[in-house]
């Protein structure tokens, strides 16, 4: 008997053990209501609206449900808040996002979340897969992320082999829109390609909101405008079986041309005088082969820089949105509304003298008349089958000219035997801003190319890295940044990638406002975006 005793006495002190370590998590009274439940469950079906008490179920631009008050008892989520920032968090920075998260909320052993885990684990889970009628898998990924100031999550669809359902439970401060971090949800076109933001949730205290993962559930939290309140939430995903989904739209590639019929004139006109020394070419050649990039500092004339930025300032140029907000945000210029001085700089970039100084620049073939390696290796054999012989054979031998200035005008050495491929280039004026950005796409991989990046900054004197609207460059498969290219006025960047290197524009963010305002009401900053192939 004694020992039978003091088993249950081990067993009733392990179940208050037990007890301790969790803390049970009381959800809303409306997911025990059958009725709620069936309305829901129909009204999901059928793409409709219901509202019931703290329950909204909205289907545009896409199904989701939003549930206030999720958590009965203010003294739970209180100290769920309190749990959750006492955890680890780590800073998250690509070209799709930028905050801090924690790790997987799995295993976490604090009291608060551990209850919760396990009511969403099994009574909620458990009401949602009725209500959708599929069966939800009994693992949860969920994780906690703090937003702060300038923080964002740019769009995207959250599609992933297995996830389902997708969660945010929100523990914020009371918040206003204008605090910035709303939810938002995008409309979708013909090819189920992202439209334009059709609604803002704008997060509030203890309220759940969830959608299907799908094709169009394309979604992005605002950047977070508010320097002094932080944007806590729980959020994960249910997984089951995927929504099926079309096949992925491809976007015709950019029109390449090939360089325009233009001498040196252009370049004596525009370039600084250094820029066309022979031997400072040269020079510019050997660090660009070290590195595969280089910076070329007050590159144009002085004055032609200026004429070029005080025009797209002050001239009515026709711009465009550039979109899917899934790829990009930015503007780009009509060709025909160039001033006249813009477009003798876009010429200037396309021309055949452009493309020949390049060559020079890089040691890459853009130009017919530049020598490739396999010229360089003939060219070898050919002297030292020629060593010993009369100076006066015939044969072409290579040769660089100069002319009165001392501009290197060609670059001609013996001629392929081969039928070279042509050169081209493709090419954008683009206008930045607050919120624009770049991003990298599933497809961009596999559509990699060896090219030529050139950047030409205009307008942006005081651009602060903080800012964001650098070019970063990255390892396929990989959040390593290899290289960051900041806007800098007048200063040409040069970036030789293979097929392995992708890159993006990072996200520019509100602290770009405290610059003064330029054209549109924005602080506009311009480039010349060229991509050369050989």
């Amino acid at each position: 008997m004694n020992c039978k005793r003091q088993r249950d006495s081990e067993n009733a002190e392990k179940g208050k053990k037990r007890n301790k370590r969790e803390e049970r998590a009381e959800l809303s009274a409306l997911l025990e209501d059958e009725d709620v439940k069936r309305e829901v469950k129909e009204s999901w079906s059928q793409r409709a609206q219901y509202s019931h008490g703290d329950l909204e179920l909205d289907c545009h631009p896409f199904p989701h449900l939003l549930i206030r008050n999720f958590i009965q008892g203010d003294s739970f989520t209180e100290n769920l808040q309190r749990e959750l920032l006492d955890l680890n968090f780590h800073e998250k920075s690509n070209d799709l996002y930028k905050f801090n998260q924690s790790d997987d909320l799995k295993k976490r052993k604090e009291p608060h979340i551990t209850g919760l885990r396990a009511a969403l684990f099994g009574l909620f889970r458990s009401w949602l897969g009725e209500v959708l009628g599929v069966e939800l898998e009994p693992i949860v990924d969920v994780s906690c992320a703090k937003y702060q100031y300038t923080d964002v999550l740019l769009c995207h669809d959250d599609e992933l082999e297995g996830r389902r359902v997708a969660f945010i439970l929100y523990l914020v401060p009371p918040w206003e829109s204008s605090d910035g971090g709303t939810l938002d949800l995008f409309s979708t076109d013909d090819h189920f390609q992202p439209h334009s933001v059709v609604k803002s949730l704008v997060p509030s205290w203890n309220t759940l909101i969830l959608f299907e993962v799908s094709p169009i559930s394309f979604h992005q939290v605002a950047e977070v405008l508010s320097e002094d309140k932080c944007r806590l939430s729980l959020s994960g995903w249910f997984h089951g079986p995927s929504l099926e989904r079309p096949p992925r739209h491809i976007e015709p590639p950019l029109p390449r041309s090939p360089h325009l019929p233009r001498d040196e004139t252009l370049l004596l006109e525009w370039l600084n005088p250094l820029y066309l020394d022979v031997d400072y070419q040269s020079q510019v050649q050997q660090e660009f082969e070290d590195s595969s990039e280089i910076q070329l500092k007050n590159f144009l004339k002085e004055e032609k820089f200026k004429e070029v930025s005080e025009a797209l300032r002050l001239t009515d140029v026709q711009w465009t949105k550039q979109g899917p907000p899934n790829r990009r945000c930015y503007e780009v210029a009509s060709l025909e509304s160039f001033p006249q001085c813009v477009s003798a700089c876009w010429e200037l970039l396309c021309s055949e003298a452009f493309f020949l100084l390049l060559s020079n620049f890089t040691g890459l073939r853009l130009h017919y008349l530049s020598p490739s390696d396999e010229d360089e290796e003939e060219e070898k054999d050919q002297e030292d089958e020629e060593e010993g012989e009369a100076t006066g054979s015939s044969g072409d031998t290579p040769s660089a000219n100069k002319n009165n200035k001392g501009v290197l005008l060609v670059c001609v050495c013996t001629l392929p035997k081969k039928k070279p491929s042509t050169p081209v280039c493709v090419g954008e004026l683009r206008r930045w801003a607050h919120g624009d950005y770049t991003l990298l796409h599933d497809g961009d991989a596999s559509k990699a190319e060896y090219a030529l990046d050139l950047l030409l900054p205009l307008s942006c004197p005081d651009w602060q890295t903080e800012f964001g609207g650098f070019t970063s460059y990255i390892a396929n498969e990989e959040d390593e940044e290899l290289l960051m290219v900041y806007p800098e006025e007048n200063s040409l960047a040069l970036v030789y990638r293979d097929k392995e290197t992708l890159k993006f524009v990072k996200h520019i963010n509100h602290r770009s406002s405290t610059l003064p305002i330029g054209d549109s009401c924005r602080r506009a900053v311009y480039d010349f975006s060229f991509v050369y192939y050989e």
